[in-house]
């Protein structure tokens, strides 16, 4: 019986994570760039050329759990 309540609850729970995890890494992606673009414009280059790779680099990892992790889990939960 437990299990019939906490089944779909620890699904939906790690759904929940995992989207807030893709939108931290897209949110801090998107800020660096933002810091990256006030960095280059300043003449801070090495700098702004750091920031704007990390920026990429967050907004691509925070792209691909939504893709990877997210996705499939509410196709799953869609299809059932």
């Amino acid at each position: 019986m437990r299990e019939l309540l906490f089944g779909p609850l620890a699904e939906v729970l790690g759904v929940v994570f995992y989207v807030v995890v893709a939108g931290a890494l897209t949110v801090v992606g998107a800020l660096a760039e933002q810091a990256s673009v006030h960095d280059l414009t300043a003449g801070q280059t090495t700098l702004g050329l750091w920031e704007a790779l990390f920026g990429a680099v967050l907004i691509y990892a925070g792209l691909n759990v939504a893709y990877h992790v997210v996705l499939p889990r509410l196709r799953a939960e869609n299809a059932a």
